[in-house]
């Protein structure tokens, strides 16, 4: 394996969020331990969501890496689509409110659930 799979969540021209699959290429290391190249952070934050949890429709404030430790976590968008990510998934999140724009919550944004009998544990890795 040279690449792994990226699941990008980004904002179209259109202002919806929407989900593309990418890939982030491993070019550094040795075939027993393939690496990517170090990305700069700006910095880390955990969250443990409670079995329940569900938000409102939201846009990301800032890009960041979301990894899924425990539990399971479905992003839902507005065309009415989801995914659902578990422990040793990951995807960026990136879909920001576009440029000048007011939110509206019928347009932009995702909104997430816990999922399943444990409880949600990510975290979030910053550009």
């Amino acid at each position: 394996m040279t690449a792994l799979k990226k699941v990008v969540l980004f904002t179209d021209t259109d202002g919806r969020a929407r989900f593309r699959d990418d890939w982030l290429d491993l070019p550094e290391g040795t075939p027993q331990s393939q690496l990517s190249p170090l990305m700069p952070s700006g910095g880390v934050q955990w969250r443990q969501s409670p079995v329940g949890f569900r938000s409102t429709f939201h846009c990301t404030g800032k890009p960041q890496w979301l990894f899924v430790l425990g539990g399971q976590m479905e992003i839902f968008l507005q065309d009415g689509s989801s995914r659902i990510f578990g422990p040793g998934e990951f995807f960026y999140s990136a879909d920001t409110l576009p440029e000048g724009a007011t939110f509206d919550a019928t347009v932009h944004g995702h909104w997430s659930r816990q999922v399943g009998p444990d409880p949600l544990v990510t975290v979030f890795v910053r550009d």
